[in-house]
């Protein structure tokens, strides 16, 4: 008897032992690829590290130092609200049956308030309690999945929220100790909070944990934070906060809810029934602006770190910051970003580093990095001041350029060493005159003066007006600010400049206000800080400059006016000797980066203009010599939603999706190679019908058009303008 039979196999075939996986780039890979100069990049990419972890270090002790005051409160309230439990006085045991809950208003900086619940929870867990439990919106959907939450990352195993698969598996498993999963409820949790208790309480006394309410029979209370609570379903919310006050007496629970808008918040979502189980305790966090001013003082404006922005770039974070997320985290990591720019488009950063530093390196730089040199601007700049044979040695002789260049360093380094404290003084002085004529903020003045000489702004001219009319009291209050600004720099000429600031304050001290002659119109004109210090208006402010002005043409200066105006006049000297713009510094392109453009195409993306692009020039994503057309015009060759794109801009508001079909079913047909007197030029059959509804549908996802009823088969557009 003969078979026949068909066999199928599957075969497998291993890869050889010689192919082995790619393995993954390092940060030091990605930063060396593509980047400009070869000769230095490593040493370029070890000092980017090193100097970003110096900014990350101190940036992580201003979050803390910052957060201290708000985190100490919260800890106090939670060892507060567990040494209630104790008392057996009626208003405790009333407070007792309530759950305390902190209302931690953090502000609209969102990116931020994950840093600040770690530091707090972390706190929580080392000094209060170990049990706490963070939960967010977007993973509590429902009760159980908010009661879920809670008991896992609280019981530290699986909890199961399905009663049947639990009783199945029950069923199924015939030890006890094989089955990790626990049932969802409170209930739960209080059996197993009441065996750790007494096992922390039947524990070795060496052993025990120590409590900072010094009483270690007191149970620690069991902490839920609510990381954004706006985003949490109100109904969710209500029935977890009516099944926990339930529990209240066998579990000792406790609240924190994050807050990002209002702490009226609460009663929008809780109805009193709800609210009036809470003892809710309002904390208040420092605003997203004052840590921003905080980080700029401590990061930017100040000559430990050597790298710095331009004014540009500087404009372009502190716009994000202000008209995007108030977020400092993401201040921050623009900054990062901005130095890892620099230190890899930028060959010459190498010399971006302590002074010690740079001046090593400069010896040790090759022949394309002194050509680079040669090249900058602010290079150019300087060798055309210097006399003919000084400019025929800089581009000719190599070892003289890199000792030009050392003394250049050290000059960069002692303006910025300059610079900080006379900007510090001259903001004290006017960040205090009516409407601000320099700034509120310090980095207002800042930008001020990285953009030009600020000597010769209208505003500075009538700041010192004003300075020029302030009272002897308060003028005498701001140079001893400044003279304290000044005794913390070691630098020769801060030095000279501190001691004739205290010879200036000396004299004040001395003069006999009681000999001058007593004038009312005269104390009016030279000591106009009663009216100046209220609110006035441009008129007021110009008719008291215009009586100061006459009053010393018709009179004598007083001896308090005399001195005034000399401290004036010293301060203005300090401003134009040390306050000019870094592009007036020769080698500023070694430390300031400049690029404004990148740092907001990566930061302040615009897609919709990067769709529109896209759709306007395929060519220029796709590389297809195809589709390269003339300015304006989209190949037929395009794709379709390329070709829908470019024929709904040249209708109206309303788009008739016949009319439509029709115009794309004609280009299409061109695309195809259809004779425009042929039956099936511009028919549309099943095949282009389909493409047609397709493109007409990724722009409906794409936000440029969308139905309405105004008109049968009509579509309405969106958008209006292009690239």
């Amino acid at each position: 008897m003969s078979t026949s039979s068909v066999s199928k196999g599957c075969f497998v075939f291993k890869p050889s032992a010689k192919k082995q996986k790619k393995t993954p780039l390092s940060l030091e890979d990605h930063f060396l690829h593509a980047c400009e100069g070869d000769d230095n990049r490593k040493l370029r990419f070890q000092l980017c590290q090193d100097l970003w972890e110096k900014i990350k270090t101190k940036t992580e002790a201003l979050q803390d130092e910052l957060n201290r005051n708000i985190l100490d409160s919260l800890l106090d309230f939670t060892r507060k609200c567990s040494s209630t439990r104790r008392h057996s006085d009626w208003a405790s045991q009333m407070r007792a049956s309530e759950i305390p809950s902190a209302a931690l208003v953090l502000g609209v900086n969102v990116p931020d308030h994950d840093m600040t619940f770690k530091s707090l929870s972390d706190l929580l867990q080392q000094s209060v309690t170990p049990h706490v439990a963070s939960v967010q919106a977007k993973e509590c959907g429902a009760l159980k999945h908010l009661m879920k939450r809670v008991l896992e990352r609280l019981m530290d195993t699986v909890v199961d929220d399905d009663d049947d698969e639990e009783e199945e598996e029950e069923a199924e498993q015939t030890s006890a100790s094989l089955n990790n999963t626990v049932h969802c409820s409170l209930g739960t949790l209080c059996d197993w909070y009441n065996t750790k208790t007494k096992k922390s309480n039947t524990g070795t006394p060496g052993k025990k944990r120590s409590s900072p309410l010094g009483d270690d029979s007191q149970p620690p209370p069991v902490v839920i934070i609510f990381k954004d609570l706006e985003a949490f379903n109100p109904k969710v919310l209500q029935d977890f906060i009516l099944i926990c006050s339930r529990y209240i007496q066998r579990l000792p629970l406790m609240f924190i809810f994050g807050i990002a808008t209002s702490p009226s918040t609460i009663q929008h979502m809780l109805p009193h029934s709800v609210s009036s189980l809470l003892c809710i305790e309002l904390f208040q966090s420092l605003s997203c602006t004052q840590h921003l001013a905080t980080v700029i003082d401590k990061l930017i404006l100040t000559p430990h770190f050597p790298f710095k922005l331009n004014g540009k770039v500087m404009q372009v974070l502190i716009s994000i910051f202000l008209y995007h997320d108030f977020s400092v985290r993401n201040f921050i990591k623009g900054i990062q970003l901005a130095l890892l720019e620099h230190f890899h488009s930028q060959p010459l950063s190498v010399l971006c580093c302590k002074k010690e530093a740079a001046l090593m390196n400069v010896m040790q730089l090759g022949q394309p990095d002194l050509e680079r040199i040669r090249q900058l601007q602010s290079f150019k700049r300087y060798v055309e001041k210097q006399e003919a044979q000084e400019q025929v040695d800089l581009f000719t002789d190599d070892s003289h350029l890199k000792s030009a260049c050392q003394k250049l360093i050290r000059d960069l380094h002692k303006y910025h060493k300059n610079y900080y404290p006379i900007l510090r003084c001259l903001h004290t002085l006017t960040s205090s005159l009516p409407r601000y004529p320099l700034g509120k903020q310090i980095r207002e003045l800042h930008l001020i003066c990285l953009e030009k000489n600020i000597w010769e702004n209208e505003e500075y001219q009538s700041a010192m007006k004003l300075l020029k009319m302030m009272a002897k009291e308060q003028l005498i209050g701001l140079l001893q600010r400044c003279e304290e600004i000044l005794q913390s720099v070691r630098s020769r000429k801060m030095n000279g400049a501190l001691v004739q600031l205290k010879d200036m304050l000396a004299k004040f001290r001395q003069l006999d206000v009681a000999a001058e002659p007593p004038s009312s119109v005269e104390d009016r004109i030279t000591s106009p800080v009663k009216n100046l210090q209220k609110k006035t208006d441009l008129f007021q402010l110009q008719k008291a400059l215009l009586e100061m002005n006459e009053s010393r043409r018709s009179k004598k200066l007083s001896p308090f006016e005399a001195l005034r105006n000399e401290a004036l006049e010293f301060i203005d000297s300090l401003v134009k000797t040390h306050l000019s713009p870094p592009e007036s510094q020769t080698l500023n392109e070694v430390c300031y980066y400049a690029s404004s453009a990148t740092v907001r195409r990566h930061l302040n993306a615009a897609p919709r203009t990067s769709i529109q692009a896209a759709l306007n020039s395929p060519y220029y994503y796709l590389q297809n010599d195809s589709l390269q057309t003339d300015d304006g015009l989209v190949s037929n060759a395009a794709p379709d939603i390329c070709i829908v794109y470019k024929l709904h801009l040249e209708c109206g508001r309303l788009i008739n999706l016949y009319d439509w079909l029709e115009a794309y079913a004609t280009v299409v047909s061109a695309a195809e190679g259809d004779e425009p007197g042929s039956e099936s030029f511009g028919k549309v059959d099943d095949v282009r019908h389909a493409r047609f509804i397709r493109a007409v549908s990724e722009l409906e996802f794409l936000g440029f058009i969308k139905s309405t009823k105004q008109k049968t088969d009509h579509v309405a557009r969106l958008s209006w303008g292009g690239c």
